[in-house]
């Protein structure tokens, strides 16, 4: 792997650090408590000024995933500013409940989302400040198990804890047999010289970037996710699934993505 593209984070965590550093202390000034949570502010500052730049260079995949595909109930994981909002079909998509634990993020959530034709007051829009491990509060917000027909998730799995458990958790138990689950995320590189930097960098750029990881075999999970049958065996999750890649990625690039669709069984 060429070392450019190795150290190619410092690029990325340079320009964070020069649009979020001063906000972040200003916000820890003016609001002392939140310095307990200084990574997830300066979080805020970072997608305030790139989540518009970031949701354009993965459009196309996007397009291509969810717009042909989200129905019903969508649960949006990290919803951050509702950038995936704009690839739903109104027509297809009935309530869009957007899972954002950053409540910094809410008000220009629901603006998108109202924007779009989803509203609070006539049950359309809900957003939930809970994170995607919740799974308890989330269902009795929503009224009772397997009440979603579709979970999407774009670049968020990669600052969840123990993601893969969370994953599992809660397509058995939030999304509907049948459901489906959309994504969009960087990923672990399949070359074992890109996962060893991408392992490397990962402490450091969690650190600044709210647990942000580079490492995350998350598309590997989920194919291989499994669920409980009727006697207590494992048996898969999926009825059917498929994984794809962005077209026209560099292989040395740090941020390895790929998308996913995937159906439960019924």
């Amino acid at each position: 792997m060429k070392l450019s593209a190795a150290f190619a984070l410092f690029t990325d965590l340079s320009a964070a650090i020069r649009v979020a550093f001063f906000p972040t202390l200003i916000d820890i000034y003016q609001n002392p408590s939140l310095v307990l949570n200084t990574s997830r502010t300066f979080m805020s500052h970072v997608w305030a000024s790139f989540a518009g730049p970031t949701d354009e260079n993965g459009r196309p995949v996007k397009q291509d995933l969810l717009f042909p595909h989200a129905t019903g109930t969508v649960l949006d994981l990290g919803a951050g500013f509702g950038h995936v909002i704009q690839y739903l079909d109104r027509s297809k998509v009935t309530k869009y409940v957007g899972l954002e634990p950053n409540t910094r993020m809410h008000p220009l959530l629901r603006e998108t989302a109202e924007a779009a034709g989803f509203r609070e007051s006539d049950g359309t829009l809900i957003i939930l400040a809970y994170g995607a491990e919740d799974t308890m509060q989330i269902l009795e917000a929503l009224g009772g198990p397997h009440p979603v027909d579709t979970i999407t998730s774009v670049l968020t799995l990669c600052s969840i804890p123990s993601a893969n458990r969370v994953m599992t958790t809660l397509v058995r138990d939030v999304l509907k047999p049948g459901g489906q689950v959309l994504f969009y995320e960087h990923v672990l590189s399949p070359r074992a010289d890109v996962a060893w930097w991408q392992r490397f960098w990962t402490p450091l750029w969690g650190v600044f970037l709210d647990g942000c990881r580079l490492d995350c075999p998350t598309h590997l999970d989920i194919s291989e996710m499994k669920d409980v049958g009727t006697g207590g065996e494992a048996v898969g999750m999926w009825e059917r699934g498929e994984t794809w890649g962005k077209p026209g990625e560099e292989e040395e690039n740090l941020w390895w993505h790929q998308a996913g669709r995937f159906v439960k069984h019924v």
